[in-house]
């Protein structure tokens, strides 16, 4: 799994107009609907999805990240965007910090292991600290873009 497995030009949105943690989840989802990747039909019982998460415990794992996320029956393959908030976002996460990074990942329980493979793979890079700084200061969603293909070279063994 690679970043570029997750996410395309269309789906790194730079600048994030939201500022609560509902809006925001909100933001994204409509993303994926104008991408045509969620069916607009959908909206409603992919958001209510996406809050039950939230209610077991919030997806913000510190360190100013997020990837809310959650299982649906009607999403027929892992979907996801990411998002950049550069003010930050309260999303009740771990550190108590606001959130500037966001995976929001969907998917359905016939792709739970690429669930948890996506979830592995942001994860692991996103430890990075200098990496999540460079993500944050991206000048654009084309430069964020660049950042993950970048980390999806490292991960291949390239340069």
């Amino acid at each position: 799994m690679l970043f570029r497995d997750l996410v395309a030009p269309t789906t790194v949105l730079g600048d994030l107009v939201s500022t609560t943690k509902r809006e925001t989840i909100a933001e994204m989802v409509d993303a994926l609907i104008e991408n045509s990747l969620v069916p607009a039909d959908l909206r409603q019982s992919v958001l209510k999805a996406l809050f039950d998460r939230e209610e077991l415990g919030s997806t913000g794992i510190g360190h100013n990240i997020a990837i809310p996320h959650a299982k649906h029956p009607s999403i027929k393959k892992l979907t996801a965007i990411f998002a950049r908030s550069r003010e930050g976002v309260e999303f009740d996460s771990l550190d108590g910090e606001p959130v500037h990074l966001f995976f929001l990942i969907l998917s359905n329980q016939d792709t739970a292991a690429q669930h948890l493979e996506a979830l592995a793979y942001i994860s692991q890079n996103l430890r990075d600290e200098i990496f999540r700084r460079f993500l944050i200061k991206a000048r654009d969603s084309k430069e964020i873009y660049e950042l993950l293909e970048e980390a999806d070279q490292k991960s291949l063994g390239g340069a």
